[in-house]
């Protein structure tokens, strides 16, 4: 304990905070575990004014959560949303007959691996098994690979994407604020051209991934499913019922379900909630790091601890031979593959860190596989790719002289108190289809013991 509270006061004088101490020591000790809390809270303070624009805020406060103006959040929309977005009924375009009805979105985005995937490349169709949190899910011996629904870059989560503006790695879908100006590159035919409708980046992923994922939300289905049919009819009410049914109208709910899946219970929220033992000693530490000395909060800010910026970090893509399919030059370029500037080549967008403990795959080409080694990457500042020339990597990427204590409580803030453990209450009990979510092949239904 000494030794902790001796390299806390250390994190305190650097980060420009006071604490107690005598003429006789040269550090200090704070024997009031709360007196570190003090701390935080005044650094916090310094940084932004209040602890107040850190809160995410409660999922059924539909007035604090940012939404798009053309898709305001009811809560019959959000119902509708939640249960199509893991519905495997709506798995009705497969390439292969033997996939109809097998996959939805929660197939590469489900809670137990804080809605991304629990896979290096996640599955949609052609996929088989499950196990714990998707780590099981490998493609189906009858499919060739140019059939399996997989990406070239890891799968971005759903949480806190209500303060992502623009959506993907590259930031391409989305019509508002950054995208505004780029519509040479809104190429016809393509995902990209769905920016046209007008909707930010949440609504716009939506509606693009229903086409890119296979999936699609049948009239004749929703016709037949009461359950639906009434949610539709409540969240669409505006809408002619001729034109209520339809994938965007599908799209727009799901979108508005995936604005409430916040990690708002994480301990580091509940702190700022008033909670002062919601974080341990160890925690706090690492937060005053993380806003202090280890200048994660350049990158990292606001409710979701993200931001619309986009940082060449020298992280490794995809490997060739290491995963389904190729990474194609445009992915490996972030950010620049999609507005051809040079000064976005190689940049990605900053991810929310919330809810990462347990993950084997981190950074956008999976190469890390804790979030021990990349925060102990972020630390050395050294590129692993040589692809990335040093003329553009990031200004903030460089070594930070953390040292060991410092780099465990670092990890242990953002592992453990940007942990919510309680995901699974955005997951339906139940779908109105009656179907085995997230995945529906017979090895995972098997697996999942469901019909």
């Amino acid at each position: 304990m000494r030794k902790l509270l001796i390299l806390l006061s250390a994190i305190i004088t650097l980060t420009g905070l006071q604490s107690c101490s005598s003429d006789e020591d040269d550090y200090i000790i704070i024997d009031d575990p709360d007196a570190l809390g003090v701390s935080l809270f005044k650094r916090l303070e310094t940084l932004y004014g209040s602890t107040s624009i850190l809160l995410l805020p409660d999922s059924r406060d539909y007035e604090s959560i940012p939404s798009d103006p053309k898709n305001p959040l009811s809560e019959s929309k959000i119902l509708l949303g939640k249960l199509l977005f893991h519905e495997t009924a709506i798995g009705l375009d497969p390439v292969r007959s033997q996939g109809l009805q097998t996959y939805s979105c929660a197939s590469c985005h489900h809670a137990n691996a804080g809605f991304q995937s629990g896979l290096k490349q996640g599955i949609g169709e052609g996929g088989s098994g499950f196990g714990l949190f998707g780590e099981g899910r490998v493609p189906d011996n009858s499919y060739i690979s140019m059939d399996l629904d997989v990406q070239p870059i890891r799968t971005p989560t759903i949480l806190n994407t209500a303060y992502q503006e623009v959506m993907l790695w590259n930031g391409q879908f989305g019509a508002t604020g950054l995208n505004e100006g780029t519509e040479e590159f809104w190429d016809a035919d393509t995902p990209k051209e769905k920016n046209n409708l007008g909707f930010q980046g949440v609504e716009t992923q939506a509606i693009a991934g229903l086409g890119v994922h296979r999936l699609r939300c049948d009239p004749e289905m929703i016709e037949n499913m009461p359950e639906y049919k009434e949610l539709f009819d409540r969240a669409f009410s505006d809408f002619a019922p001729s034109e209520r049914y339809t994938d965007i109208n599908a799209a727009k709910a799901i979108a508005a379900y995936e604005r409430t899946v916040l990690a708002n219970q994480a301990p580091f929220q509940e702190w700022l909630k008033g909670d002062s033992k919601a974080m341990n000693e160890e925690q706090i530490g690492g937060a005053l790091l993380f806003f202090g000395k280890a200048e994660c909060y350049q990158c990292h800010s606001g409710p979701a601890l993200s931001s619309m910026t986009f940082h060449a970090l020298g992280m490794d893509d995809f490997v060739t031979g290491d995963v389904i399919g190729v990474v194609d030059d445009n992915t490996k370029k972030g950010r620049g593959g999609f507005t051809k500037r040079a000064s976005d080549m190689y940049a990605f967008k900053t991810p929310t860190i919330y809810n990462l403990k347990g993950l084997n795959f981190l950074g956008h080409g999976g190469s890390f596989s804790s979030l021990k080694e990349i925060i102990q990457y972020k630390n050395d500042g050294k590129p692993e790719n040589k692809e990335v020339p040093a003329s553009s990597l990031s200004t903030h990427f460089y070594p930070l002289g953390l040292s060991d204590s410092e780099l465990r409580m670092l990890t242990a803030f953002v592992e453990d108190a940007l942990f919510d453990p309680n995901l699974d209450r955005y997951v339906p009990d139940a779908l109105p289809s009656g179907f085995c979510f997230p995945v529906s092949d017979p090895v995972s239904r098997e697996q999942l013991g469901c019909n």
